[in-house]
């Protein structure tokens, strides 16, 4: 899957990209920026689409997407942008293992996380998407559909 699109079970909430979708979420963890939903929406369709789909996946496409952003942010919503630091090894950049965080949300809903070699068959935007729904801090009703739309659930 591109960085660039909406995944199947986010279409209700974020195919109008009225929510932030996984992809922006993505690069905002590679570019190091906190957004705001209510930042969010302040940012016109088109800002939302160029965000979307721009680039973010060298150090040179990240550093002008914080840039971008950071200007946005600005313009839209008159705030400073807030900025994270830049894990150097995020959890879903490591394909040899499943995260404890994944497999154990996963047993606490009664299905089955994915094996080792499933996981390193996910892209990182699918690793990305998985660890963040399976975090504590959140309702997360999406992580089976995110399965299933993964091919890792029947």
């Amino acid at each position: 899957m591109a960085f660039d699109s909406v995944f199947a079970f986010e279409q209700d909430f974020a195919g109008s990209l009225r929510c932030i979708p996984m992809a922006v979420r993505y690069k905002l963890d590679l570019c190091g920026v906190k957004l705001s939903l209510r930042q969010w929406s302040h940012f016109t369709e088109e800002d939302r689409h160029a965000l979307l789909h721009r680039a973010c996946e060298t150090a040179d496409e990240a550093a002008q997407y914080r840039a971008a952003l950071e200007s946005l942010i600005a313009q839209r919503s008159g705030e400073s942008a807030s900025f994270l630091p830049v894990e150097p090894a995020p959890a879903w950049a490591d394909t040899s293992r499943v995260p404890a965080q994944v497999a154990d949300y996963a047993q606490s809903l009664g299905v089955a996380a994915p094996s080792p070699a499933q996981w390193a068959g996910l892209s990182a935007l699918q690793r990305f998407t998985l660890i963040k729904l399976s975090r504590e801090s959140h309702d997360n009703v999406n992580f089976i559909p995110a399965l299933r739309e993964f091919g890792l659930q029947a």
